[in-house]
């Protein structure tokens, strides 16, 4: 084999491998909190997240909930998805909306730390499915917990699609999309204190 041969070889295989380590995409440091207040109490505690990117946070959320949380045409198709009790009247959660439109009750959030991303922080509500997990609006992702730390995709944090002034769905539409606005769900693992 020549000098040049050579080279071009190592060049190739060494681009390769550049190439494919970034595919690899970077994990966003996350924490789940039940409520504001845990977030706050964690924020004295720990690091990652300041009393300020809680409050942020928290307000991102509350605001996704309402933009983007699943809507259902009866409180019965609601509670099939997240249990009794996990529902509420689209009127309760927006201040404004339909009485006969269900959503689920907001049971946490996720917040996260994008600044690899230069977004800053993110955040996502959280609801209580009726097997016991929380999921963010699209359920693409799925936790067995609403509390505890974790690396995650920075995919997870994508909003979900607006459901304002959509058809709710009804037990038909429910059962074909898994409850959500996509055809399944996928769970995490490996998550300290609210992953599996």
């Amino acid at each position: 084999m020549t000098k040049r041969s050579k080279t071009a070889a190592l060049f190739i295989v060494g681009a390769a491998a550049f190439a494919l380590s970034g595919c690899k995409e970077e994990k966003v440091d996350a924490q789940a909190f039940p409520d504001l207040d845990a977030c706050i109490r964690s924020a004295k505690a720990d690091n990652l997240f300041s009393e300020a990117d809680c409050t942020s946070a928290f307000a991102e959320a509350q605001a996704l909930h309402v933009e983007t949380a699943p809507r259902y045409d009866s409180l019965q198709v609601c509670e099939e998805q997240y249990g009794e009790g996990n529902c509420g009247s689209e009127q309760q959660a927006t201040s404004g909306g339909s009485g006969s439109i269900f959503m689920p009750l907001l049971t946490g959030y996720l917040i996260g730390n994008m600044l690899g991303g230069g977004r800053g922080i993110a955040s996502q509500p959280l609801y209580k499915n009726a097997n016991g997990r929380f999921s963010t609006p699209g359920g693409g992702t799925s936790f067995s917990s609403n509390s505890g730390k974790a690396n995650l995709n920075p995919a997870t944090f994508a909003k979900a699609p607006t459901t304002v002034g959509k058809p709710p769905m009804t037990k038909a539409t429910a059962a074909s999309r898994g409850g959500f606005g996509s055809s399944s769900t996928r769970s995490t693992g490996g998550l300290r204190g609210f992953g599996g």
